[in-house]
């Protein structure tokens, strides 16, 4: 606090100084033995001044610490982290108490937040590693069971299997991204490995809608986390699958330009509205196609895919006309980011 508003702040300190003033020189004017003169009031302005001065440089003097500590603490956005020990006057002291009293208040909300964050992480994680158990036997079964089952029923039940397994992964992947720094691995990965195995999964939507898929361009080698770009591929992919009618058909598209390598996944579905291309990235939103469509969206996919490719240090893209198909498009820029200084400015920004 400057002292310019130190001042303003004790205006009625001055106005009673004022007044002070006033009745020490209606005193002495009202006293008939004492010669009243310009001279003495002068003389008891100049007095009551330097007494007024010296009692406010003194104070401020003493606040000027306690009132520093609370600006530097409002410019780093500090609140909570130490507690308050500057105070000298009883009322400063009180105030003390009673923001210390909050802090640590905060401190026990917060740990006992992050502890129960920490259950919930660990509980999911175990949930989705025990659920993928009888998945897989579900899986099992449904292949020893295809020949005794019609190609209808068999493919209705791998996608109900396959709808479980990504919203299982949706999941897991959701409750991993405020730790994502303690689960990922920068590596050299080529995109056609990582795509190829994604495509070969959804062999049989393929079959079923009779959709065809076109690769344009050589195979790109990217820097990335393998397992984390390969859920945001599925999740782009299963959304292009599942938006595109039959006979429909994607194409997929690996370059380089001078901002850096480019995957784009390109399909002629029935597209997206202009006024909804702006939130197709916001949790939890599915849009009109989403809801009229029934297409059981969760609104989680393309946000996830959002969040990590931040995270990873790419950029993804999105353009679509309605009725016309969409363009998801993912920019693995020319990154110095994987360097040891800046691998360790990533790992402390998440």
């Amino acid at each position: 606090m400057s002292f310019f508003h130190f001042l303003i702040d004790q205006l009625a300190t001055l106005i009673f100084t004022l007044i002070l003033w006033l009745l020490s020189c209606l005193i002495i004017w009202l006293t008939p033995d004492v010669i009243f003169s310009w001279e003495t009031v002068a003389y008891l302005a100049v007095l009551y001044s330097i007494v007024l001065t010296i009692h406010l440089l003194i104070r401020y003097s003493k606040k000027k610490n306690w009132w520093s500590f609370f600006k530097k603490t409002q410019e780093e956005q500090d609140y909570f982290t130490n507690y308050l020990e500057l105070a000298q006057s009883h009322e400063d002291i009180l105030i003390q108490e009673y923001l210390n009293q909050a802090i640590n208040e905060h401190r026990d909300i917060l740990t006992k937040t992050l502890n129960k964050q920490q259950e919930q992480q660990e509980f999911i994680d175990s949930w989705v590693h025990e659920i993928k158990l009888p998945l897989a036997s579900l899986r099992l079964l449904g292949e020893a069971l295809q020949d005794d089952l019609t190609d209808q029923h068999f493919y209705q039940m791998e996608h109900s299997l396959k709808q479980i397994e990504s919203y299982v992964d949706q999941v897991l992947y959701y409750a991993r991204l405020d730790s994502f720094s303690k689960d990922y691995l920068i590596q050299e990965c080529q995109l056609k490995q990582l795509i190829i195995p994604i495509l070969r999964e959804n062999a049989h939507y393929f079959i079923q809608k009779n959709l065809h898929y076109e690769m344009i361009g050589e195979d790109q080698v990217v820097l990335t986390d393998q397992k984390w770009l390969s859920f945001i591929l599925k999740q782009i992919i299963s959304n292009s699958i599942k938006y595109t009618a039959e006979g429909g058909s994607l194409k997929i598209k690996l370059y380089q330009n001078s901002q850096g390598t480019w995957l784009s996944i390109e399909d002629n579905g029935i597209g997206i509205p202009l006024h909804e291309q702006r939130r197709i990235f916001d949790k939890g939103f599915t849009g009109s196609h989403g809801r009229s469509l029934n297409k059981q969206s969760t609104g989680l996919g393309l946000y996830l895919a959002k969040e990590l490719c931040e995270k990873l240090g790419h950029q993804i893209f999105v353009e679509s006309e309605l009725n016309q198909g969409t363009t998801i498009q993912i920019l693995f820029p020319y990154l110095t980011y994987f360097t040891q200084d800046n691998e360790e400015k990533l790992i402390s920004s998440h």
